[in-house]
């Protein structure tokens, strides 16, 4: 396989000043609230139709399979101008990279999940030069449109941005709406307040993401020495950045291992990171958790945990959802 010109770029999460403050400033200006709030309708009409079909016929789903991971995928790719010919193929390319970059593979499936890097980074590249070729609405439309403008962007940066939104934009989010149907099932007076008053859905959004976020770990090198709760943190020393600790920490969260949609500093949770690397993309995903959770509520309104599941999660340093999620209503 030709993987020429195939480079470990850095969408934003990994990159330092001045490069990330340049090119952050520039994907701001693209990825802004007006494009996600463009993208309200669209989100509400994909969630209908997908719940909608789900429950047609039956008293039963696995909402994992049939709702939560496809949706945030087909709203990303709307967002990045991926046709839905080519969603299935770009899913499975995500996994790939989610394997390869905290899994535990043996070598052969290192090479395979490497080769699918490849196509993966090719793809991305396609965007970018299609769309110099014709005009498009979307993420990676806007920030050739600013190139051109002459802000400081290079064809390989704005790849880099749609790389890392292609498994960023969407994998967090399947996550977040597993993880959160699950903890409103698990506490049923959660479900049923956010079902009486749906205007308790943006809190409960929250404290999901607080009580059990997408990623509860991030790896870091410690640059300089430091002190960190009385604990001495060496130069150079490896550091795994526990959120999900830091999210039940009792000195800032009251009752801290305690789910409690009515809390009223959930917002503080550090799931989407914290300065320069705060996550762009988190108004869309909270956009489209509460969207689903507007619709799953109006439409099945009796939903309930299938009893005596087995809740499987995929082995790995930083991701945590569940891999199936079987319900009843």
């Amino acid at each position: 396989m030709d993987a020429a010109g195939l480079v470990g770029l850095s969408g934003l999460s990994g990159r330092i000043p001045p490069d990330h403050t340049r090119i952050r400033r520039i994907v701001s200006m693209a990825f802004n609230l007006a494009r996600i709030k463009k993208l309200e309708p669209e989100i509400r009409k994909l969630a209908i139709r997908m719940i909608e079909e789900l429950k047609a016929g039956k008293r039963h789903a696995e909402l994992i399979a049939e709702l939560a991971y496809d949706l945030p995928a087909l709203v990303i790719f709307k967002l990045l101008g991926v046709p839905d010919s080519d969603v299935a193929q770009v899913k499975s390319w995500a996994e790939s990279r989610l394997l390869l970059t905290w899994g535990d593979l043996d070598e052969e499936a290192q090479m395979l999940h490497a080769e699918n890097m490849v196509r993966y980074w090719n793809y991305c590249q396609k965007l970018v030069s299609d769309r110099k070729e014709s005009v498009q609405d979307d993420l990676p439309g806007d920030l050739v449109a600013l190139q051109a403008e002459g802000h400081e962007i290079t064809d390989r940066e704005i790849a880099a941005i749609c790389y890392s939104q292609l498994f960023a934009g969407h994998e967090t989010t399947t996550s977040l709406i597993g993880n959160g149907i699950r903890e409103l099932l698990v506490h049923p007076e959660s479900w049923e307040a956010i079902k009486e008053d749906k205007t308790r859905i943006p809190k409960a959004v929250d404290e999901v993401l607080r009580y059990s976020p997408s990623i509860l770990s991030w790896r870091r090198k410690c640059k300089i020495a430091s002190e960190v709760g009385g604990v001495m943190i060496p130069e150079g020393a490896n550091i795994l950045l526990v959120m999900g600790s830091g999210n039940r920490d009792e000195e800032v969260f009251e009752n801290g291992e305690s789910f409690d949609i009515t809390r009223k500093n959930a917002g503080t949770h550090l799931s989407f990171g914290s300065g320069i690397h705060f996550c762009l993309g988190s108004p869309l995903a909270k956009l489209e958790f509460k969207v689903v959770l507007e619709e799953l509520t109006t439409r099945i309104p009796t939903l309930q945990l299938t009893p005596n599941q087995t809740f499987t999660f995929a082995p790995n340093t930083s991701f945590r959802a569940p891999q199936a999620l079987q319900v009843q209503w």
